[in-house]
């Protein structure tokens, strides 16, 4: 392995101190720290010559021969170094040029070791890069490569090491290993970086660290960025918007930038490599992601390097995932928990069918709940009577049963909608809440803007009379709400004074016309989960900002405390889960019901041929991640194939409308009939009676590619003629 050694010329000389040249960088950073923002500290332009010129400088102190006239020489340049430093801004990039610099000059080796590990799914696979910087200016470009996003790291990082070595073979070296975790206890660490005694851990952050082992040009640099924002991790209408601009930009290029593969094309590459709905929109639909990125990807990917850098990781990852059941982690770092005394809840609305994200929350709920010798509740949110009905509620309760999951107890929001009622009475004599009747489009500006609200400080006299009229749903109560006073301009907009109660002058499905208001989800969930003994809420992260909302109510009527944590929602590409966006279709008439087979529901995906096993395992596999992804459906449809693939006896069928009559040559001229194995691996699905003649049918496709007197293989009858 190379390392970096001073000149041939630099053992013949008397070095300077290596102490004295630190202490005169030390002073000329503190002097260009302070210049700094006069010298636009901000301008990359700058930054950019800086770094150039301070890597001229790493380089040329290689041959710089240490006599003693060159010594006063040396410290010039190191002082006028230091202030460099300082001037673009303490980076670790120039940090690192420095080392390499001030070794060079005092005539000390220098060596290092990168670590960077990556977690999959049954383990840890994990490279250890280690780098011995020949040349400052060599490892600017190498840490380039490795400056995509957080979901390519092995792409990328991988990509690095192998790109290198082709210019200067034994510079990095690949070293794979496994572990179940990087750091004992923190099973969330999915990548380390250890460079000597420090490390850093996080992929991102150890993409940034690489990073800043050197520096790269402006227009390379520009296309860096755009892969780590814009290609790596992106959803399909980003996604899609940034193959445009990079087709655009390869139209009259066979690369990225200049004329030859540089680290533009490697990042580009790697965050491509490592994009699921990239590769197969590549694959099913070429033309989609335009022919000059197919093209220029093309390239790329038959390059040496990449193709090295694809066989080492398909290996690594069957090594890994050798054996290991294929589920998320459904750790989601809940405290308080105790062996037979955990509760959790699911509490769907009654406003329409279960959908697929749906069943992500039931069986995590239920999890948690039977994991830890618990209990699982099933609580129907019926606190807005204009969307809910006993329909949905029965389907609800058959759709999770077809799931496999039962509640040890079921109730309603609704039960409880007297003590809600006494609850939200007490919150105002404690001038914890107030009634406010702004128009909602004033009251959405002022609550977007931070203004108190005319009606806050009223008085608790006032506020109760004003709550009694809503109550009774008197004409001035129909324009009132209940609102929270929690906060006036709260950096988090959901704690700006919330409603909490509406008036509703309609009959509800189960409570008939008794009551004319009904709280909000928000107001009534909390309640209603400290009284049915809750102990651990669960939720989707689409409501992490209101879980502060969530906690206050406790504090504020003194119930007992529910912890709460969530999970990142499910969602598919193409694919709408509102409930409310797919109730359109239906009153629209665009689909026949809610079990439509294009529909994301539980009953759509079962009409459509889903088994609720592949479906139970799907949602398994994915855990309770906190992360959002944009899922597609291949994966649980190939999980639905593997699950029916045993079961399904095979049969052949044709379409009517395309059938092409055949003569084949030494076939029964007397049509023969034979009982064969329905499924040749289960005799246990008993067998099916096979006709065998010279005169078939076959597919007009299949037709159209023959020729007469062609040689062709039949299921179950061999090669014809």
């Amino acid at each position: 392995m190379p390392s970096l050694i001073a000149s041939p010329l630099a053992p013949k000389q008397q070095p300077i101190d290596g102490s004295i040249l630190v202490a005169i960088v030390c002073v000329g950073w503190a002097t260009g720290s302070a210049l700094a923002p006069l010298a636009a500290r901000q301008a990359w332009a700058f930054r950019e010559s800086a770094v150039r010129l301070a890597l001229s400088l790493s380089v040329w102190g290689l041959w710089l021969p240490m006599t003693a006239d060159m010594r006063a020489l040396a410290c010039v340049f190191c002082s006028a170094y230091g202030i460099l430093l300082g001037l673009v801004g303490s980076s670790a990039s120039a940090a690192g040029a420095l080392t390499a610099a001030a070794a060079t000059l005092v005539g000390v080796p220098v060596a290092g070791r990168v670590v960077a590990t990556t977690a999959t799914t049954a383990g840890t696979a994990s490279f250890a890069i280690h780098p011995v910087p020949a040349l400052a200016a060599a490892c600017s470009l190498l840490a380039a490569i490795a400056a995509a996003a957080a979901d390519a790291v092995e792409s990328l990082a991988g990509g690095l090491a192998e790109f290198a070595n082709e210019a200067s073979e034994g510079t990095y070296t690949i070293e794979w290993q496994e572990g179940s975790t990087l750091c004992e206890g923190d099973d969330a660490v999915t990548a380390l970086l250890t460079t000597g005694s420090d490390s850093v851990s996080g992929e991102a952050a150890v993409v940034d660290a690489i990073l800043a082992a050197g520096a790269i040009s402006g227009e390379v640099a520009q296309w860096v960025e755009f892969a780590r924002k814009r290609l790596a991790g992106a959803g399909f209408k980003d996604l899609e918007a940034a193959l445009g601009e990079l087709d655009h930009r390869l139209s009259m290029r066979a690369f990225v930038c200049g004329y030859a593969t540089s680290a533009a094309d490697v990042t580009a590459w790697g965050a491509l490599r490592a994009s699921g709905m990239f590769l197969r929109t590549l694959k099913t639909k070429r033309e989609s992601v335009g022919a000059h990125v197919a093209r220029w990807y093309a390239h790329i990917d038959s390059q040496p390097f990449a193709r090295r850098l694809g066989d080492t990781l398909a290996h690594v990852h069957r090594q890994v995932n050798k054996g290991v059941r294929d589920q998320g982690s459904f750790d989601l770092g809940l405290t308080g928990v105790e062996h037979g005394k955990v509760v959790t809840r699911f509490p769907p609305e009654p406003s329409g069918y279960l959908h697929i994200g749906h069943a992500k929350a039931a069986l995590l709920n239920e999890f948690i709940a039977k994991s830890n010798g618990g209990r699982l509740l099933i609580r129907f949110d019926d606190t807005n009577p204009e969307k809910e009905r006993v329909e949905f509620e029965d389907s609800i309760l058959e759709d999770l049963a077809l799931l496999g999951i039962h509640g040890d107890m079921t109730s309603h929001t609704s039960d409880h909608f007297q003590t809600i009622y006494e609850y939200a009475v007490e919150l105002i004599r404690r001038g914890l809440a107030y009634v406010d009747d702004t128009p909602s489009e004033t009251m959405r500006a002022e609550r977007f803007d931070g203004i108190e609200s005319r009606c806050r400080q009223l008085s608790v006299a006032e506020n109760l009379e004003r709550f009694e009229q809503m109550r009774t749903a008197t004409e001035f109560g129909q324009t009132c709400c209940l609102r929270a006073k929690m906060s006036i301009d709260d950096k988090n907009k959901a704690l700006r004074d919330p409603s909490i109660y509406r008036c509703r002058p309609m009959p509800h499905h189960r409570t008939g016309s008794q009551w004319k208001i009904y709280p909000l989800y928000d107001f009534a969930c909390p309640i209603v989960d400290s009284i049915e003994g809750v102990t651990h809420a669960l939720r989707s992260s689409e409501y992490r900002d209101r879980n502060p909302q969530y906690t206050w109510f406790f504090t504020a009527l003194d119930l007992r405390p529910v912890q709460i944590m969530d999970f990142s929602r499910m969602n598919f590409a193409y694919t709408l889960l509102s409930k409310r966006k797919l109730q359109w279709f239906v009153d629209q008439g665009r689909v026949p019901g809610w079990d439509d087979p294009r529909f994301p529901t539980v009953r759509g995906i079962r009409r459509r041929g889903m088994t609720i096993e592949a479906l139970r395992q799907y949602v398994l596999m994915q855990g309770a991640s906190q992360r959002d992804m944009l899922l597609d459906w291949d994966k649980i449809w190939t999980i639905n194939k593997k699950v029916i693939d045993p079961m399904a006896p095979r049969h052949t069928a044709l379409l009517k409308h395309a059938l092409v009559p055949a003569t084949l040559a030494g076939a029964p001229q007397q049509p023969e009939v034979r009982d064969m194995l329905r499924h040749k691996k289960v005799p246990e699905l008993g067998m099916k009676r096979t006709v065998y003649s010279e005169q078939l049918f076959i597919d007009q496709e299949d037709a159209a590619s023959l020729e007469v007197g062609e040689e062709l293989t039949l299921m179950d009858w061999g090669n014809a003629i």
